[in-house]
């Protein structure tokens, strides 16, 4: 532990280590061919890598060169065979098909990537993407890559790199894939001349086979650029490049014309590149001396040695079982001189592989070693080196120099160590995997100064492996360790097993198991079991205060510090703890920091889990310095899970740069801590945020924030709350996760209330739900925009009767939406059932409705309801079960992709009046819950549906004391769900009853859906003054429109989104308005459509309202048009790109239909986007009734005159056998078009889609017939 009182820079002042990812060559642009697309910028702007992926004029040390397509393609371009093939495309341009929802770059709709999409042909096929031609890639040179691939549609992923008469393959898998974009990253080693780089999309006949890929990076590809002067200790290659001493003689070309290899400097170095054979090696049973071309088909396999970087290079290669190494041995040495080496500290080398615990050893004296290794395919992948020392009175046990293990990808990983030894020496290569692993050796070079033993003496033989580092002196309570079994942990008697060690429960008297779990100072060697992992040109190193220049002299203690390293890979360096877990909620880590790196530069805490990576704490590049420090809500997470630690600094950078960590804690991590605060459910959010902390399964996260802006608490406009915010960056996650501490039910029926916000265009859904014995109940859910304002809700949590089982809430933000905000405030819980919810869609529960002992009424959705017939669709989402929806990932695993595609059926309640389920005459009933005494009069509404033959009656009951009838509908077949409402007024709790009357008639049902209490009087069908709400008009999304929403709110709240000031019913701020903002539509974005209930036929009615458009005149892009849609089409009927500019203006339109039809408001673009509203209110439909008629106002594109749709106007006959006569009429097929089409019965002559303007007709330029 350093002391931090008096905080200093950090000193790092051993030689840099670096190899650019570009470099810059002044020049007058008139560069060779060959210069271009080499990762070089030959000219001052970089214009000779334009093709290449370049952007920007002036890229930082280490920028790579990137594509991220949302300009163009960079020069890639499918070269595929078959239909099967690549263009660049988004998400929200997409109307179909389980491609990903968002792009990676801005995680939005909006953003381009490459993609295939879905192919129905029969034979299998392949989609290839190739790169621009590239030249001259280093030997650190790294490809990194977003790829998104559905499981089970594709049934291979390819990525190859050609260069000469060769093609190598660098990654390949056939799944399976996680959901969301994986990232992928490559390295390509050293290439000459030209190479291109190709990724494929392998189809067969039963794959759909849809892929995208986004954000391709080069890094570290470009070779150094000839310079006319060397820094001291540097070396002059041939061509006049400048590479640092170390990369002298290492077995690669830094040069890039191989005079950093030439025979006559590196000649005296003894070089196995396993081409010919083992040279002085000696190898025993368990490795192999193989090749690329000729290796089994194991995934995990090298495709490439890395000497030649070719499938036909050889290697020598193991996949010997844990417990049982490979091992390889040198020859004898003499004992080397202390000219010939120096003493290095080796960083966080640990315990061998096999032993679950040890003491790490202290400084080592080793030979100076340069080797390459191959860990793929298996975490449990070893690689260790040991130095066993010969000709002593003593047989020694061999001592552990090096050890690198885990998973490191496809890559040949460079290493370097040095030894001074008193007595002749053996180097021993240790290798071992777990299943599936595979273990490579390449290109050992041991330096000049090792020199053999002139005659071969007779060897003692090796003690019995496995090997470990010589043994520490053990506590009297370990005296009983040989006595447990391998892998286990002894502390006096006790043997602890492997699952049960950084478990944060003590199972030790003096809880030695929890003793190196990442808790510590770092003042003593096992350093809390934190191990470096670093592949590149930076590790990780204890460190002591007095090693560390930049540090105060007052200083003392060791910290983990920055520091060089001999890897050739990426940059960043990384530490890990030993498998930690399960952590409880709680679960905290503290630590103190220090980072001081600029321009560039980071340091942060990853969690590990399963695979996964999730960025838990980052601190960036900063020019401050000083020791800090800082706590992470860690959480719950399952065991297994590691920390890791990342950083990266620019060591060459100005100043005294570096990064370093000390006193690292972990708090409260058990599962079985408990405090007040994990039993606070009930929160307001002002303090902290109680019992609720966010997940961990996205990288999407819920933020406690201060009320700012238009973003405002509930509790008192000016406090905190809980915010999910779709466009955060860094947040590609497909949902975001807000969860309950465990609770013990207070009571069998508890009442959780609480205020939530759901407000913006596209904005996604929220759900709740119980997890209780490893099951998920939904208990509520809301999806698109609610109107700018807070919302109570509650849902009733059920728990067995004396039950003691603990459980967990959860809120879950689904983010198939990018536009918008989703908050949470004003959580309580409370004893005792809640009241009946004012809207209830019957999505996620019955919502307490009871239908009574025969149970008559059902909640189902049409594929898997009880009843064999019913709405072919609910009202609420519109969609049946293979239906498109607008969906994203969910509580109960729905693949989501923000489009149209395969979403969960929508759900209604459902009554089935056959005769034999209903005689004639009979009544079942459907009763609520108790609903809270309304302060004000109020308006319930409901959606119906009947069946298409006489269903019978649908009478609506009020009980308030009494039972007393207040509706009764005689439910007239069709295909359409209906709006009915009722007015209530009770200063008393009181329930809703629906009763069906049968008729008789087979085949028969009722169905309700989303009802409906609002403030207010109900409002005349297709009339509203929007005050309360939307009235009986919806704004659900469309998917082919782009997925977006009319909104609803008013002057008086701020809103991120422009809006009129004040509405026009009271005309000022307290009033409300429905309004949409155009600037969001862009490319992807269509349309947003606001639909009227379904309206009876009528041969004249007077359409009324008073609209509002927000722009510039000089600027004006939005349209505001009204489209009348039944089952034959939609017409639209008047529309205004007029210049307007911040006023209310009236409109009125005569409309007329000889069917069933729905008014429609469409909000468009007329042009490029362009930041404004357009509103909407008093809207009034007066049936039966002429408008009085009014000059037209200026700029709209219709005057507002009766267009009748009767079959006799001669206009449109003329035009309808114009469209028979071209085999040009059209009818809405699809189900996402039209809410009334039926396939099983003839419909009227109605609307066609025409487009009638004032001064004649013309076939629409737009989309809008097909939404």
């Amino acid at each position: 532990m350093a002391d931090h009182s008096a905080p200093g820079p950090l000193a790092v002042t051993l030689p840099a280590a670096r190899s650019p990812g570009w470099a810059w060559v002044p020049s007058h642009c008139r560069s060779p061919g060959q210069a271009a697309c080499n990762f070089v910028c030959d000219c001052r702007d970089c214009s000779d890598e334009a093709q290449c992926g370049y952007r920007g004029a002036s890229p930082a040390l280490g920028t790579p060169f990137a594509c991220d397509f949302e300009q163009d393609s960079c020069g890639w371009r499918d070269i595929s065979t078959s239909g099967y093939s690549w263009l660049r495309d988004r998400a929200g341009a997409a109307l179909e098909g389980p491609g990903p929802h968002s792009d990676h770059t801005l995680g939005t709709d909006l953003g381009w990537y490459m993609a295939v999409g879905t192919h129905r042909g029969k034979e299998a096929s392949t989609a290839a993407l190739r790169s621009p031609t590239l030249r001259e890639a280093a030997p650190s040179c790294k490809l990194r890559l977003w790829y998104h691939a559905a499981s089970g549609d594709v049934a291979e992923l390819r990525l190859e790199v050609t260069h000469g008469s060769e093609t190598l393959t660098l990654w390949q898998s056939t799944g399976s894939w996680d959901l969301g974009w994986q990232e992928l990253a490559v390295t390509t080693g050293r290439i000459r001349g030209d190479f291109r780089v190709t990724f494929s999309a392998t189809r067969n006949a039963t794959h759909g086979g849809a892929v995208a890929l986004d954000d391709l990076e080069f890094w570290d590809c470009g070779l150094p650029t000839p310079q006319a002067s060397c820094p001291l200790g540097h070396h002059h290659c041939q061509n006049k490049v400048c590479v640092e001493p170390q990369q002298l003689c290492d077995g690669e070309d830094n040069c890039g014309d191989l005079s950093d290899e030439d025979p006559l400097t590196c000649g005296h170095h003894t070089a196995t590149d396993f081409e010919t054979g083992l040279g002085p090696w000696n190898r025993s049973e368990g490795w192999s001396w193989n090749h690329s071309a000729g290796g089994p088909e194991r995934p995990s396999w090298p495709r490439r040695d890395h000497s030649r970087n070719s499938a036909q290079g050889s290697f020598l290669v193991s996949v010997a079982e844990p417990g049982t190494p490979a091992i390889l041995s040198s020859p004898e040495f003499q004992a080397s001189g202390a000219s010939n080496c120096s003493v290095r500290w080796v960083g966080l080398t640990g315990p061998p592989c096999w032993l679950p615990r040890c003491r790490a050893p202290s400084q080592l004296l080793v030979p100076q070693l340069i080797f390459y290794h191959y860990l793929h395919g298996s975490e449990a992948g070893c690689l260790q080196l040991f130095l066993q020392t010969l000709g002593s009175s003593a047989p020694q046990a061999p001592v552990l120099l090096r050890r690198r293990r885990g998973e490191l990808g496809t890559a040949w990983v460079r290493d370097r160590v040095d030894i001074q030894s008193a007595h002749p020496f053996q180097i021993l290569l240790a290798g071992q995997t777990g299943p599936g692993g595979v273990v490579g050796l390449d290109d050992l070079i041991l330096s000049d100064h090792c020199r053999p033993v002139p005659e071969v003496s007779t060897l003692q033989p090796l003690p019995p492996g496995p090997w470990a580092p010589a043994p520490q002196p053990l506590p009297p309570s370990s005296r009983f360790q040989d006595s447990c079994k391998q892998g286990h942990f002894a502390c006096g008697d006790l043997c602890v097993p492997p699952e049960q060690l950084c478990d944060f429960e003590e199972q030790c008297a003096g809880g030695e198991d929890e003793q190196a779990c990442g808790t510590t100072d770092f003042e003593s060697l096992e350093a809390g079991g934190w191990e470096d992992t670093s592949v590149g040109r930076l590790q990780w190193r204890r460190l002591s205060a007095q090693e560390s220049q930049g540090s105060s002299a007052a200083a003392a203690g060791h910290f983990l510090s920055l520091q060089r390293a001999w890897g050739q890979l990426s940059t960043e360096a990384r530490v890990l703890t030993p498998l930690l877990g399960p952590s409880g909620p709680s679960c905290e880590l503290h630590l103190a920091y220090y980072l001081q790196s600029q321009p560039r530069g980071f340091l942060a805490l990853v969690v590990v889990d399963n695979g996964s990576r999730e960025l838990a704490w980052q601190a960036l590049s900063s020019s401050a310095g000083g020791w800090k420090v800082d706590k992470v809500l860690l959480g719950a997470h399952r065991r297994p899970f590691q920390l890791e630690f990342v950083g990266l600094v620019d060591l060459d950078g100005p100043d005294q740069q570096g990064a370093g960590v000390d006193n690292v804690t972990l708090r409260d991590c058990s599962p079985t801590v408990t405090t007040k605060r994990d039993r606070e459910v009930s929160c307001n959010f002002e303090r902290d945020t109680c019992s609720w902390y966010p997940g961990h399964l996205s990288d999407t996260h819920w933020r406690w924030v201060e009320s700012r802006g238009p973003d405002h608490d509930h509790t008192t406009g000016q406090g905190h709350f809980v915010l999910l915010d779709p466009t955060d960056p860094l947040a590609w996650g497909h949902s975001a996760h807000l969860l309950s501490r465990p609770q013990v039910p207070a009571a069998p029926t508890e009442c959780l209330s609480f205020w939530y916000y759901l407000h913006g265009p596209q904005i996604g859904t929220l759900r709740l739900a119980m997890r209780r014995e490893g099951e998920e109940t939904h208990l509520w859910s809301r999806s698109g925009t609610q109107g700018n304002r807070w919302h109570e809700a509650w849902a009733t949590l059920s728990h067995q009767p004396g039950s003691r089982a603990q459980y967990q809430l959860l809120f879950e933000g689904l983010r198939d939406g990018y536009h918008g905000t989703m908050a949470l405030d004003d959580v309580a819980v409370r004893p005792g059932p809640c009241w009946a919810p004012h809207h209830c869609s019957f999505e996620d529960s019955d919502c307490g409705f009871s239908s009574g002992g025969r149970g008559l009424w059902r909640r189902q959705a049409n594929a898997s309801g009880h009843t064999a017939w019913g709405p072919p669709t609910d009202h609420t989402t519109e969609t049946a079960q293979g239906m498109g929806a607008w969906q994203g990932q969910g509580l109960g695993g729905w693949p989501g992709a923000g489009r149209l595609m395969l979403a969960p059926p929508g759900h209604y309640m459902v009554v089935d009046t056959s005769p034999d389920a209903l005689p004639r005459g009979q009544t079942a009933s459907l009763t609520s819950k108790e609903y809270r005494p309304p302060a004000q009069p109020a308006c319930l509404t409901f959606w119906y549906h009947g069946s298409l033959h006489n269903p019978g009656t649908l009478r609506v009951h009020l009980e308030k004391g009494g039972k007393h009838q207040v509706l009764s509908l005689s439910a007239h077949g069709g295909l359409a769900w209906r709006l009915g409402s009722v007015d209530v007024q009770a200063e008393q709790a009181w329930r809703v009853v629906f009763e069906a009357v049968a008729a008789g008639v087979a085949h028969s049902y009722v169905a309700l859906d989303d009802l409906l209490l609002q403030d207010g009087p109900c409002p005349r069908p297709g009339s509203c003054d929007f005050e309360s709400g939307l009235c009986g008009w919806s704004h659900l999304a469309w998917p082919s429109l782009g997925g977006y929403s009319w909104d609803w709110g008013g002057g008086a709240t701020p809103s991120r989104y422009p809006q009129p000031p004040v509405d026009h019913t009271l005309g000022t701020k307290a009033g409300h308005f429905a309004f949409f903002e155009t600037g969001v539509l862009g490319p992807g974005g269509r349309a947003a459509w606001l639909r009227s209930e379904p309206l009876p036929a009528t041969p004249a009615s007077c359409l009324r309202f008073w609209y509002y458009v927000g722009f510039p005149e000089h600027f004006y892009k939005g349209e505001l048009r009204v489209l009348l849609r039944s089952a034959q089409g939609q017409l639209a009927v008047w529309g205004t790109g007029g210049h307007r500019r911040h006023q209310w203006l009236e409109a009125q339109v005569e409309v007329a239909s000889t069917k069933e039809f729905q008014v429609v408001f469409e909000a468009t673009l007329g042009g490029q986007p362009a930041l404004g509203p357009i509103a909407l209110d008093d809207v009034e439909y007066l049936a039966g009734q002429r408008c009085q008629q009014a000059a037209p106002s200026p700029g709209d594109t219709a005057a507002p005159v009766s267009v009748p749709t009767a079959v006799g106007s001669a206009l449109l006959l003329l035009m309808l056998l114009v469209l028979l006569g071209l085999g040009g009429r059209r009818w809405l097929q699809k189900r996402g078009s039209c809410p009334f089409q039926s396939n099983t019965e003839a419909t009227a002559p109605g609307f066609d889609n025409i487009l009638f303007n004032a001064d004649g007709v013309t076939l629409p330029a737009s989309v809008t017939s097909e939404p």
